[in-house]
């Protein structure tokens, strides 16, 4: 593993840090620091897990939003609205581009993000309904699927169900917005990038 990147500190996206901290830490004692991307408070949230132990010992945070070189990518960082500092991530390579959402409200930033994007991975926690909230952060598949085919992406993959959460039906949602190829992440699922002749 050569960095790790964070997009906020709810435990759903930061809590597996703790395992790899505690993994390099005392596994492997004195070797170099984890290039770790995240907003401020990722590790304040995991120093509750190790309040005896310097988690930087293990991890060298690099703050997000934020723009950088991460091997052959070119990785930035959006702020985009939720509960707690969020970073929406692009990593672009040879002409590829992936973009993340990590949790979101809805915000113009979301087609700039996704901004031609191969594949662009929007959350699609809320149900179609809950939108008449005054402050919104998180998205509906539909709304997914509007700020994807705003951004011009090629693909879209829909992520962060609530349980019980009928998928086909936020696919089919997000499909009426988009235009284009929607999915819906599963365990296991692996998909390609890139030309098709690559």
């Amino acid at each position: 593993m050569d960095a790790v990147v964070i997009t906020h500190e709810h435990p759903d996206h930061c809590i597996d840090l703790h395992a790899l901290f505690r993994m390099r830490f005392y596994g492997q004692p004195g070797g170099p620091r984890l290039p770790l991307y995240c907003p401020p408070g990722v590790l304040d949230r995991l120093s509750g897990l190790e309040p005896d132990v310097d988690l930087h010992a293990v991890f060298d945070t690099r703050p997000l939003p934020g723009s950088y070189r991460v091997g052959p990518f070119d990785l930035t960082g959006f702020s985009l609205p939720h509960f707690v500092p969020n970073a929406g991530i692009r990593l672009q390579a040879d002409g590829t581009a992936l973009a993340y959402s990590g949790d979101t409200g809805p915000t113009p930033v979301l087609a700039e993000l996704g901004r031609d994007a191969d594949l662009f991975i929007v959350e699609a926690t809320d149900y179609d309904g809950e939108s008449g909230r005054p402050t919104r952060n998180l998205l509906t598949s539909t709304e997914a699927g509007l700020w994807a085919h705003r951004a011009g992406a090629r693909r879209l993959l829909l992520t962060h169900f609530w349980p019980g959460n009928d998928r086909v039906a936020a696919v089919a949602a997000a499909q009426v917005e988009f235009g284009g190829a929607v999915l819906a992440a599963e365990e296991g699922l692996t998909l390609r990038l890139g030309p098709p002749d690559s």
